[in-house]
């Protein structure tokens, strides 16, 4: 073996030993396009390590769009902001800052079906990974079984502080089923304990006054909804149905 092939040799077991993937797969391509391009021993470096910097940082980002559990994908561009509700489109701009999240503030979207709350709290949960903020996306009957699981398991404690690191933590379907007296107490602690410190985005179909129908106590009721409440944005989805205009126009794109 020459010295030069030697040389490549190296670099790639070291590049190997350090994890950088694209230096080890690419250093001989960078290599003939720096002589081709006659590039300074600075710049070959540079460009070197800016790949292996967007490609580590692309690959962070999708880990954060996976592990956040989204049932699908959904960002902000996608969205017909003119179909949303007219509070909804006040809103969004600002919410699409994320200094809510900064701030540790929450987001409440209440209204009736179709009218777009998952979809915009998964299009910010997806921006927030984007940003670099870890989120977990989940619904409030799965969440509250997995929950009681972990009670049972004696792994609750473990879950509270795994739950406290999340940025933003997206539960969805408030209100779409309701709980038994152990549920409703385990939801309300582990709101309660990210409420003033992290950012916790609901959508719910129920309008607060009907929010005892989920806990069936009224005390618990008014410490949640005061809790989530404070210092938060809530947000009015009622209006037409997003996906019934959407199913709409697909029936009409099949007849022409």
């Amino acid at each position: 073996m020459d010295s030069k092939n030697s040389f490549i040799s190296d670099i790639k077991t070291y590049a190997e030993i350090m994890k950088l993937g694209v230096i080890k797969s690419d250093i001989e391509l960078a290599i003939e396009d720096a002589n081709t391009s006659n590039l300074s021993y600075e710049e070959f470096l540079y460009g070197l390590l800016q790949k292996e910097c967007d490609i580590r940082n692309y690959n962070l980002t999708q880990s954060r769009i996976r592990t956040a559990n989204f049932p699908y994908k959904k960002y902000l561009e996608d969205i017909s902001i003119e179909d949303l509700p007219a509070d909804a489109q006040l809103k969004l701009k600002h919410l699409s800052s994320l200094k809510f999240i900064k701030d540790g503030q929450n987001v409440i979207f209440s209204g009736n079906c179709g009218t777009g709350k998952t979809h915009i709290a998964i299009a910010l949960g997806i921006k927030a990974c984007l940003e670099g903020y870890k989120v977990l996306f989940t619904n409030v009957p799965l969440f509250i079984t997995q929950l009681k699981e972990l009670k049972s398991a004696k792994n609750l404690r473990c879950y509270q502080n795994k739950l406290s690191k999340y940025d933003l933590v997206i539960l969805d379907e408030f209100g779409y089923i309701s709980s038994d007296k152990e549920g409703a107490e385990l939801l309300f602690t582990h709101i309660s304990l990210r409420a003033g410190q992290k950012s916790t985005i609901i959508t719910t179909n129920l309008s607060f006054d009907r929010w005892g129908e989920i806990f069936g106590d009224p005390v618990m009721t008014a410490a949640m909804t005061d809790r989530l409440t404070h210092k938060s944005y809530v947000v009015n989805m009622n209006g037409n149905s997003y996906r019934m205009k959407e199913t709409k126009a697909w029936l009409n794109s099949l007849e022409n």
